[in-house]
């Protein structure tokens, strides 16, 4: 009794062994072919259900929700890697884990896994993680967009930058010659002042196209605009009359305080006549329990928009908007709403020339502290989200106060980032007109495999060799898609995915040639035709009925669509082979039918979603191999096979799948014409590479540029 006791108890880990081993494979093949919806079901039921939770499930569990840009999901199984495997886990899984923490707002403990890996003197993610933007290398490689601390800066704090009539207006705390002068006590720097400089646009050694911005000659602006207290953020009207600007709230020279003994910021303006700055004046809606500041003008300068701390905000301070009147009234502030606004800081707006309000934030999701975002004023003066602007403008510190030209070309934002002269430093960017890096352009058609017609609204991938989807974009109506821009010399999958299809996948190999074409076409294989959901056939070894690895595979399209559509209701039918009894055979195709069955409710259908499950036999063979005659294995094995009809739901199919279209078209259709959709579109591509000269003037310093060395000595004038 005892050996029959063991002898049980073997026979049912080598079973349970044998399960895990065959689910593990096919969520393997899954996530190799990069289906992590699918390999993400697949290895999550490993663990939760099998008990599987070995650092290969649980990595790659976690890299399929990270792959697939579910951060919640990311962060909950690699934590629980880390916490299983710790030592064992790769740096780049940590790496992974951090970027999701911040994905997911939790920055003190994103920098704990980052702090973890540049103490590891092993780790070559070391260089990486502690050279500057070591977030923001990973976009605008490829992008020529030049950037710049300019000479204008000093060790104390520089920032903003507005242009207006060949002059750059921009803020400065530093230093005057006075002895007695006051320092400001929140970082012991002086007040800020408002200063202009020339500004000089001048060509590098060697193109004719490639310019850089050279700010000359500054000057603080005098009284009535200075005072002993700070004035920053400039903004003027197109004829140059009118400034707006921040100032601390006074009275005369002396401070105004709040019932908090707070000195608030108070926008003011001032009117310039004569060849004078005049009749300063603060405007209406200013309070002394509170701040308001940063202004900024809309193209028509007939809306004014601010930053305030005022009561019913949503966070430290939110950005609002006014309607100018004239004759100095004003409408009511108005707050920009959830939709720029959060519970942190939004500050430093400014509306281009493209009716796009740009401005900073540390509460929307970002690359690092206060980052610089844009937003696309929408006809009924709504805003669509907002988008980061990202590397070079964005780093892993402050950035602030952009501003763009007219011809959108160039511009300035200011940045704390590491490297730099002083506290805060102003950055000038110019977007210059090739690129040095070899691209190429992928292309293809999708086509529906049976009927050979295009299919639109599918979702396609490039895929690089480490597994990073490095674009993506919809096919069109004539089943079209484009991947431009895409680096020579490199391996990529690209793949095509859509809901109720077969997703199908090519391989593209670049070469060094510019601007070359590569044709990738697609087909993908409808899982539904008619009443059927059309799989591959479920084969079964000869005279057996259990689910062999490719016929779970298989099953596993079926679990997709009655997971997409919950109204559908199926029924099975099974079929053998000619060999063997007749009788025996029903009763065969019968446990396969079965067999079949089990395994979708195994993976979360609902048993009354199975209407019936039957064999047949060997009644209905795909060939004339019936009894009493001899066909190979092969011809067979086509008899060894299962249907799924549809019997319950198939009219919500169709509404499902253009819900779906309507979905993929829109989130693909949110066209960025903005400064993003500008940077797109005029980093245009030539045969020129770029020269050894020319990377000198990438860096970040003047001094880099060749026959610009003009060691230009500040002498700040009252």
């Amino acid at each position: 009794m005892k050996l029959k006791k063991i002898l049980t108890l073997t026979i049912l880990l080598m079973l349970t062994a044998v399960g895990f081993s065959q689910s593990r494979k096919v969520a393997d093949r899954y996530f190799e072919e990069f289906s992590y919806v699918q390999s993400a079901k697949l290895y999550k039921d490993l663990v939760l259900i099998k008990g599987d939770s070995s650092q290969h499930v649980l990595t790659r569990l976690a890299e399929s929700y990270y792959n697939n840009s579910n951060t919640e999901e990311a962060e909950i199984w690699y934590q629980k890697l880390i916490s299983n495997f710790n030592e064992k886990v790769e740096e780049k899984h940590l790496f992974k884990y951090a970027q999701a923490l911040r994905s997911n707002g939790k920055y003190k403990k994103s920098d704990s896994i980052f702090l973890r890996l540049t103490q590891a003197q092993k780790s070559s993610l070391n260089k990486e993680l502690k050279k500057e933007n070591y977030l923001l290398d990973y976009t605008n490689k490829e992008k020529r967009i030049g950037v710049r601390n300019l000479a204008i800066n000093t060790p104390y704090s520089e920032f903003g930058g507005f242009l207006l009539n060949g002059k750059a207006y921009f803020s400065s705390s530093v230093a005057n010659d006075s002895k007695k002068q006051k320092l400001y006590k929140w970082n012991n720097q002086p007040f800020l002042n408002i200063y202009k400089a020339e500004e000089s646009i001048q060509t590098l050694e060697g193109s004719k196209q490639d310019t850089i911005l050279v700010l000359e000659n500054v000057q603080k602006l005098g009284e009535p605009i200075a005072s002993e207290l700070h004035e920053s953020t400039p903004v003027f009207t197109k004829d140059g009359k009118t400034i707006y600007f921040t100032r601390n709230n006074s009275e005369g020279k002396k401070v105004k305080r709040s019932k908090k003994n707070i000195s608030n910021l108070k926008i003011y303006k001032a009117s310039y006549i004569n060849g004078y700055w005049v009749n300063v004046k603060e405007l209406p809606f200013n309070k002394d329990e509170y701040s308001t500041g940063h202004p900024a003008l809309s193209p028509d300068e007939k809306t004014l928009y601010f930053v305030s701390n005022m009561p019913g905000g949503y966070g430290q301070s939110d950005i609002y908007k006014v309607e100018i009147k004239g004759n100095d009234e004003y409408g009511e502030p108005v707050n920009l709403g959830s939709d720029i606004n959060t519970s942190e800081k939004e500050v430093f707006p400014y509306v281009g020339n493209d009716n796009v309000l740009y401005f900073s934030s540390n509460g929307h999701l970002g690359l690092g502290l206060l980052d610089i975002f844009q937003a696309k004023i929408k006809e009924d003066g709504t805003f669509l989200s907002p988008e980061n602007l990202g590397y070079p403008f964005n780093s892993k510190k402050d950035d602030f106060s952009f501003f763009i030209s007219e011809n959108g070309k160039r511009g300035f934002f200011s940045s704390n980032r590491e490297k730099g002269k002083g506290d805060d430093d102003i950055y000038s960017f110019f977007i210059y007109t090739d690129s040095p890096v070899c691209t190429q352009i992928v292309k293809g058609v999708i086509e529906n495999n049976k009927t050979n017609t295009p299919v639109d609204a599918v979702v396609v991938k490039l895929i690089n060799k480490e597994k990073e989807v490095i674009a993506e974009t919809i096919s069109d109506s004539s089943g079209n898609y484009t991947f431009k821009d895409v680096p020579c010399n490199n391996t990529y999958t690209v793949t095509a995915t859509k809901l109720d299809h077969r997703s199908n996948r090519s391989i593209v190999r670049t070469n060094n040639k510019r601007n070359k074409e590569i044709i990738a076409n697609l087909k993908l294989t409808p899982l539904i035709i008619g009443n059927q959901i059309v799989i591959k056939p479920i084969y079964f070894d000869y005279d057996k009925y259990d689910i062999r690895e490719d016929a779970e595979y298989e099953l596993e399209n079926i679990v997709t669509v009655m997971t997409n559509h919950p109204e559908l209701v199926i029924k099975i039918e099974s079929h053998t082979d000619s060999r063997g009894r007749r009788d025996y055979n029903r009763f065969l195709s019968d446990k396969r039918a079965k067999s079949t069955r089990d395994y979708i409710l195994s993976r979360g259908i609902a048993s009354n979603r199975i209407e019936s499950a039957i064999g047949y036999g060997e009644d209905n063979p795909l060939n004339d191999c019936v009894d009493g005659k001899k066909c190979t294995e092969e011809e067979y094995q086509l008899n060894r096979r299962s249907y799924f009809y549809i019997v319950e739901g198939s009219e919500s199919i169709e509404i499902r799948q253009e819900q779906e279209k309507k979905r993929i078209n829109r989130r693909f259709t949110t066209r960025k014409s903005n400064f993003l959709e500008f940077l797109s579109k005029n980093l245009k591509k030539t045969d020129r590479s770029l020269r050894p000269e020319d990377n000198k003037c990438f860096k970040e310093k003047d001094s880099d540029c060749q026959n610009l060395n003009k060691n230009v000595k500040l002498n700040y004038k009252k």
